[in-house]
């Protein structure tokens, strides 16, 4: 069976960088009715540009309209629905049931997509959100292998989408209302500050004494209380597919055009190798927690990265390749580097893994340089290989 690999894409270059590296389709959101909203997102034209750009490399872009409406958002959602359809975007996320019915009303010929918002944990829902005329649901993170399969043989004919990686939110499915009370930022409406990723402290105080912070251990571990594992179910896609998914969802509207590289690349190997399960390292070399597999297989009590917020991956994000040409290419620069360097380079194309050491540099006023500091400066590096724009140069730690 075909499945898709879906990837997030926070900007039009991010969108870019997805499908360069194997994205089948990608999922955006607006400048409104996004539960990113901390995201660059897109306006409208920008909008219709992906679709143009998604449909002529016959990829797909789904929207995301995915908040919790109050009444005062329902006749600009009509109108952002009635959008969307005549910009050809080939669904739209959804979570609430106002919004659904807002736009089955304002756009009849609009795909709609259940999000995993919706926390769909049943085959009942699924097949309620089936009758109301959603193609596709995307399925809450809290379902085990085997229920996902009861779901696809209950509701054969609905499309089932579930996500294989990324950050996954301490709260069931994303319901969760920890930013709104300690920042004033609701989640549910776009705005998350991912207050769990925070390090918390206890202090004991009243009104008559305060003895100050008090330590805090969980474990014996440490202080990230609230912070999960990320997701990596790189290593179970065939059993994914076996169980009726027919899209594997990346998470990271948020994340870098590095990030997006690295783990759709990977997937997409892994995909077309025949569910390959030697892409893990590869999943090492970008910023990440502590990895699981989530409730894939039951229940799962070992979800908590209690012991820093994220690690920054075994690789650096050096620059982007704008061109290659006669031994030489030309790049953005995104980290800083100096000729003796050994650069890695990452890429869809057979030069994946592929290194070289840099031995010329120049600034793009032709001046030869050693030390190349400037952000976004475009240099012009010696590589013995040839590169294609949208390729990526990284190092490796030490």
């Amino acid at each position: 069976m075909k499945v898709e690999l879906l990837a997030p894409a926070g900007n039009f270059e991010k969108l870019k960088t997805a499908f360069w590296f194997g994205a089948d389709a990608a999922y955006i959101g607006g400048k409104d009715f996004s539960l990113r909203s901390f995201a660059d997102n897109f306006t409208r034209g920008e909008i219709e540009n992906a679709v143009k750009l998604a449909h002529g490399l016959g990829k797909k872009v789904y929207v995301t309209a995915n908040i919790f409406a109050k009444n005062k958002d329902l006749p600009l959602l009509e109108d952002y629905f009635a959008f969307l359809q005549s910009a050809k975007v080939d669904a739209a996320l959804v979570s609430d049931c106002g919004v659904l019915y807002a736009a089955k009303k304002a756009a009849p010929e609009l795909q709609l997509h259940i999000s995993t918002q919706a926390n769909t944990t049943n085959k009942y829902a699924v097949k309620f959100y089936r009758e109301q005329g959603a193609s596709r649901v995307v399925l809450a993170r809290e379902l085990s292998l085997e229920e996902i399969a009861e779901i696809h043989t209950a509701v054969p004919e609905m499309e089932l989408e579930a996500f294989v990686h990324g950050a996954m939110c301490i709260s069931y499915s994303g319901r969760c209302l920890l930013s709104d009370y300690l920042a004033n930022r609701p989640s549910n409406r776009g705005e998350c500050v991912q207050a769990c990723r925070w390090n918390y402290q206890i202090r004991k105080s009243d009104a008559k004494s305060d003895s100050g912070w008090l330590e805090m251990q969980q474990d014996n571990k440490g202080t990230y209380l609230l912070n999960s594992k990320d997701l990596n179910m790189s290593a179970h896609l065939k059993e994914l597919a076996e169980a009726g998914v027919c899209s594997f969802k990346i998470e990271g509207r948020m994340k870098s055009e590095y990030y997006l590289a690295t783990v759709i690349n990977a997937y997409r190997r892994c995909i077309d190798n025949g569910f390959d399960k030697t892409v893990e390292s590869e999943l090492l070399t970008a910023a990440h927690r502590d990895y699981t597999t989530a409730y894939a297989f039951g229940e799962n009590s070992q979800t908590v990265n209690y012991t820093d917020s994220q690690t920054k991956g075994d690789c650096d994000y050096i620059a982007n390749v704008l061109e290659s040409e006669n031994g030489f290419a030309t790049v953005e620069m995104r980290g800083r580097f100096k000729t003796g360097d050994v650069l890695e380079v990452l890429s869809p194309s057979e030069n994946f893994k592929k290194s070289f050491t840099v031995e010329k540099a120049f600034t793009s006023t032709g001046e030869q340089v050693s030390d190349c500091k400037l952000v976004q400066e475009h240099y012009k590096i010696n590589c013995p290989y040839s590169l294609a724009k949208g390729d990526i140069l990284r190092r490796r730690k030490l």
